[in-house]
């Protein structure tokens, strides 16, 4: 839901133009900041993992995400990211071993069009290059999802290490692809770092130490599907901040994405039991 507020406080609150490095102060200062809290590294295997999952949850996602989000208007790119239920259904079954679930695919397909009608608009673009970026991204962040499940977190790693090394990889990630493409940051006054603040500590630390420690005691497609509620917090938001309204069909889609949601938690999960969290060796 945290991230929902990514949209208003880009429009709102910072300069135009930089959504790239947005990103990068959204996780390397808040990686940094929790490694110099935390002063604990990887070992072992586990670079080569922390990288690995910074890059796909964060240093390829961001990227991919506002591609789509500037080259799909109306929505698209939103609805596009919805299927990252749908995709981590399949990977589960060809990565964790999990029997397939009918019930999974149903309510990802649910989910997918509630959002759909929250947000696609009439006049929507469809671009190539923002269709596979949309789908690029959500193919992403639902591998990084699949594989913090399987490999779990290193033994004596606690939740805010585990985010820390992943919001410092993926931004180190970010660093070279955002001057590239953007150049110099932009000036940044009262307002624009009040919005980076929020990206950063709460956007960023708080909602990515509780996403990863979600992913550990959920099943993994528990988790991806209650990422349908960003698009939806986003659409609320404009009603209430930008003054934008909601229709009968915005409406309907509402109940139809919050349905997978809730049917997800509580889907039975009796052709599969829950994966549980077995700690990867140390490796030293």
């Amino acid at each position: 839901m945290v991230w929902g507020t990514t949209y208003v406080v880009t429009t709102e609150l910072l300069p135009p133009g930089h959504p790239l490095f947005a990103g990068l102060l959204r996780a390397l200062p808040a990686g940094l900041l929790t490694l110099a809290f935390t002063r604990v590294l990887p070992r072992g295997a586990w670079w080569a993992r922390a990288a690995a999952l910074g890059t796909l949850n964060i240093g390829l996602f961001f990227p991919l995400l506002f591609v789509a989000a500037e080259r799909l208007p109306g929505g698209a790119a939103a609805t596009l990211g919805a299927t990252q239920p749908m995709i981590v259904a399949v990977l589960a079954v060809l990565v964790l071993r999990e029997r397939p679930s009918g019930s999974r695919f149903a309510w990802g397909a649910v989910g997918i069009a509630g959002v759909g009608l929250v947000v696609l608009g009439p006049n929507a673009a469809f671009d190539t290059a923002g269709i596979v970026a949309g789908l690029g991204g959500a193919a992403s962040m639902a591998l990084g999802v699949t594989l913090t499940k399987r490999w779990g977190r290193p033994e004596g790693v606690g939740p805010a290490t585990f985010a820390g090394w992943q919001l410092t990889a993926g931004g180190l990630v970010l660093v070279p692809v955002t001057f590239l493409f953007e150049g110099a940051p932009p000036a940044i006054g009262g307002g624009a770092a009040l919005g980076y603040l929020w990206l950063g500590l709460v956007g960023g630390l708080l909602s990515y130490l509780l996403w990863f420690r979600g992913i550990t005691t959920l099943p993994v497609t528990s988790v991806a599907v209650l990422g349908l509620l960003s698009p939806m917090v986003a659409a609320l938001l404009g009603v209430l901040v930008l003054g934008q309204s909601l229709g009968p069909v915005q409406l309907l889609g509402f109940a139809l994405a919050l349905a997978a949601v809730v049917a997800a938690q509580r889907a039975p999960r009796a052709d599969t039991p829950p994966r549980e969290l077995v700690p990867a060796p140390t490796v030293r």
